[in-house]
Order: C-alpha cells, then structure tokens, then sequence
C-alpha cells in the first residue's frame, strides 16, 4: 500500500501544477456535445476521490458498505464546467491528498476489508485493491486531459 500512496501524492503534487498550466480556452472545451471537457474529467475525478474517500473511511468500521455513484449525474448536479477553474484544481488535489491521509492512517489489518462497488450486483473489492484501482482510474483520466501523461490501459 505505500507503494500505492506514494505513486498517488507524487500525481497529485505533479499534475494539480500542471492542469493550472492548460489554458482556460482548451479546459472547458467539449471534444463533442455528449463528451466531458478536461475540466468536467477532472470534476469526475473529484467525484470519483469522493466515493473512494468514503469506501476508505467506513469499510474500516462497516462491514461491506455499499457505495457506488452515478458518474454523469454527479458531473452534471456538480456543475464543475462553470466553477472556476482554480477551485475545481484545488479541491481535486485536496480530497487526493486526504485519501493519501487516510491510506496512511489505516492499519495494515484493515487493507483486506471489503466495499461492495456494485450498482446492480454485489461487487466486492478489498481497500487495497481499491486503492490500487484508484490510482489506475486517475491515469486514466489524466492521459484524457494531459495525453500520454502515463502508459496504461484501463478499462
């Protein structure tokens, strides 16, 4: 897991820097009409720290709580594309950099208890593997807004 909480505070340093460098112009662009722009990508990626925040935190007490989200109706009701830019940067790398917190904290006993994931069936996932995936989603999404910032496939 340190491994892990690593990789995710030097991404999060790395590219909270470097998303301020893209140009407003280019940040709230829609590739297409049904398509999120860079900055909407980066409102999933706020939304998605905030789910997984939550899986860290209560899998530790609760058994297999289950906690999912509804990725376009969190981007849409969040309205990022009309936030200033500044403000969805920062609370991005600062809900990343309370996740690494909570990674930290967590005892090594906790990283084998389950969260259920699953929307319409039960999909049990270890923090661990969560933590993991979580950093693999992020890149994801980062080579969607920084292309080529990482070599990974993701599903």
């Amino acid at each position: 897991m340190k491994k892990t909480i690593n990789e995710l505070q030097e991404i999060v340093i790395a590219y909270s820097e470097r998303f301020t460098r893209i140009s407003e112009s280019d940040f709230v662009n829609r590739p297409a009409p049904e398509k999120w722009s860079k900055k909407e990508v980066v409102g999933h990626l706020i939304d998605s720290a905030q789910s997984n925040l939550r899986r860290f935190v209560v899998a530790q007490y609760e058994a297999n709580p289950k906690i999912t989200y509804d990725q376009n109706f969190w981007v849409t009701s969040n309205d990022y594309q009309h936030q200033p830019s500044t403000d969805v940067i920062q609370l991005w790398k600062l809900l990343n950099l309370q996740i690494c917190a909570v990674l930290k904290s967590m005892s090594v006993e906790n990283y084998t208890r389950t969260a259920d994931t699953g929307k319409q069936s039960v999909q049990l996932h270890t923090l661990e593997w969560l933590a993991e995936d979580y950093v693999k989603h992020l890149k994801h999404h980062i080579n969607q807004i920084i292309p080529a910032s990482f070599n990974i496939t993701y599903p």
